[in-house]
């Protein structure tokens, strides 16, 4: 019986590489072993390789060794390496589908197709749907048509999952020539209406201009998208209208085919599927067809979920200029340098692309956030300002913009520009907790509004009741309005729900010396102490004042500071 390359990799990508007792055991090979299983579960691909090659060269025929080696070279994107082994593993369990996978997709990328039949025909199996539209194009790629349709025919006829081999036998009619049937397929005149994807609406539109119904194949591009598309799609239309004949190029093997499906596998898993599985069929795709950006891409993205971040920059970089993936590939590269600590890297890449694309907003807004989040707000502004002009009105997310703006303006000594950007932020989106809370807390700190300003913190909790942050905005509010029961409730609350917060805890110290829990206030003021790094933001909290309150009590320091003494509670505040 076959099981299936999913049902396979799973317990084995959750659970570890198991390796037997006595091998473990065996003189030399602990050291390796242990390492290389260290690496698979922290998910270091190039310590897994390092490590399983020298475990292997002690233990040659450790096939749960080699499999966590096979996985980890196809993490790194290196099939070529990859094969080998899994020859050296298939030829130890002929039946091992890990195996098998590497070698069907070296035999499809080398046009091996007598060894990828044979390998389907031992039981190497990727899915029984996947498996029969491999063997149809091994055949085509064989020069057997007749035989391949057949095989797409009977599956039609059979359990077809959706409109999977109607659409191949479509594509292999075209490359065979024959676009008439072809163009009966894809339209629905023959069979069900087919739902196209962005490569499937090319195909057809190259089908129908090769039999010369142009007009259709326009009606069909404006149809499928009504913003224009991208460059390719736009520049294919305009051909069109020109009366220029396009070739049907949008697929031109077997192997490109079969690329294809291998990331569209990848794509449908990654919505509910351990990223290390789907990144098995997005390298499988991208190694079949180097120029798969889409694959390519979605690679990128599983490695930057599984926080290797040096391996996703790689792969975002490798996205060409000329993709239509370019723009999002490099967002997407950017923001993984920044979560790097490259953050140099990540500007330069996004200031190349603000002077190539500099009419995008979601550009100009990343430059503006990258430059914010390394404190560098005065550089921000510019391109936040870019980004305000750009943004399309009717957009309903623009109110972040107006927010991020605002935090810059604002700690940049603009207060009234960012005000202005808060409370346009709201016009927008009146029920924003973030807003809500940021522009209600700076009120507090300035003593300003305040009746206003608990409102909107209310109100704010109240979409958010587990925000740390915003609860404490409450306390603080209620204590600055003198309300210093209702402050302890909220700062507890907010303590309770971030533990280790240094701005929090001391703003519950605060709270309890006005009710005149002096001791408990000490306690707080020296966790807040405690918990302090190198990394918090000293913008927002002072050592040197909090160790002033331990000295002598926020009373005097109010005093020093020619603040208003507390009311306290027990005396009629």
């Amino acid at each position: 019986m076959r099981i299936s390359l999913l049902t396979r990799l799973l317990p084995l990508l959750l659970s570890g590489v198991a390796l037997s007792a006595p091998a473990a055991r065996a003189e030399g090979i602990a050291g390796p072993y242990l390492a290389a299983r260290q690496a698979e579960y922290s998910r270091d691909f190039a310590a897994s390789v390092k490590y399983g090659i020298r475990a292997i060269a002690r233990d040659p025929k450790n096939a749960r060794l080699m499999e966590g080696l096979l996985i980890a070279e196809i993490g790194l994107g290196q099939y070529d390496q990859a094969r080998p082994i899994a020859q050296r593993l298939y030829a130890l369990e002929a039946q091992n589908q890990i195996a098998g996978l590497v070698l069907l997709a070296g035999y499809i990328h080398d046009g091996r197709w007598d060894d990828v039949l044979r390998l389907l025909d031992r039981g190497i199996s990727v899915g029984t749907a996947v498996d029969e539209l491999i063997r149809a194009w091994a055949h085509f790629g064989k020069g057997e048509a007749e035989r391949a349709m057949a095989i797409f025919s009977a599956a039609e006829e059979g359990s077809d999952p959706g409109q999977l081999f109607p659409y191949h036998r479509a594509l292999a009619l075209a490359m065979s020539g024959d676009f008439a049937s072809a163009a009966a397929i894809l339209t629905g005149r023959e069979g069900p209406r087919l739902q196209l994807d962005r490569r499937g609406v090319m195909a057809l539109a190259q089908i129908l201009s090769q039999l010369e119904r142009g007009p259709e194949a326009i009606e069909l591009i404006d149809a499928s998208f009504p913003g224009g598309g991208d460059a390719e799609i736009r520049r294919m239309r305009a051909e069109l209208a020109a009366g220029k004949p396009l070739a049907f190029d949008v697929v031109t093997s077997p192997v490109q085919v079969l690329a294809d499906v291998f990331a569209t596998i990848a794509q449908v898993l990654a919505r509910d599927t351990q990223p290390q599985v789907v990144l098995l069929y997005s390298r499988t795709g991208e190694y079949l067809d180097p120029q798969n950006y889409d694959a390519l891409l979605l690679s990128a993205a599983l490695l930057e979920m599984l926080e290797l971040h040096e391996l996703a920059a790689a792969a975002y970089a490798r996205v060409p200029e000329s993709s239509r993936l370019y723009l999002a590939a490099s967002l997407s590269r950017a923001e993984v340098l920044r979560n790097a600590d490259r953050a140099e890297e990540a500007i330069e890449v996004l200031e190349t692309l603000a002077r190539t694309f500099p009419d995008d907003p979601d550009v100009q807004k990343t430059l503006g956030d990258t430059y914010r989040l390394q404190g560098r707000c005065q550089d921000a502004l510019a391109p936040y300002d870019r980004a305000v002009e750009l943004v399309d009105k009717s957009e309903s997310q623009r109110w972040v913009l107006y927010f991020v703006r605002g935090i810059c303006r604002a700690q940049t000594d603009r207060w009234d520009e960012a005000e202005a950007d808060f409370l346009e932020a709201l016009e927008i989106d009146p029920d924003q907790p973030s807003v809500l809370n940021y522009l209600g807390y700076s009120w507090v700190e300035q003593r300003r509004n305040l009746e206003r300003a608990l409102d909107m913190i209310e109100r704010a909790v109240a979409a958010r009741p587990e925000d740390g942050y915003i609860t404490d905005s409450l306390g603080w509010v209620h204590y600055r309005l003198g309300n210093y029961d209702a402050a302890v409730r909220y700062m507890e609350r907010a303590v309770e729900l971030i533990p280790v917060d240094p701005v929090l805890n001391d703003h519950l110290g605060d709270v309890y010396w006005a009710v005149g829990r002096r001791q408990e206030a000490r306690f707080q003021w020296s966790r807040a102490l405690s918990f302090i790094t190198e990394d918090t933001d000293l913008g927002e909290i002072d050592p040197d004042r909090i160790r002033r309150k331990l000295e002598v009590g926020l009373d005097k320091v109010l005093e020093e500071e020619g603040a208003a003494p507390i009311v306290y509670a027990n005396e009629g505040g």
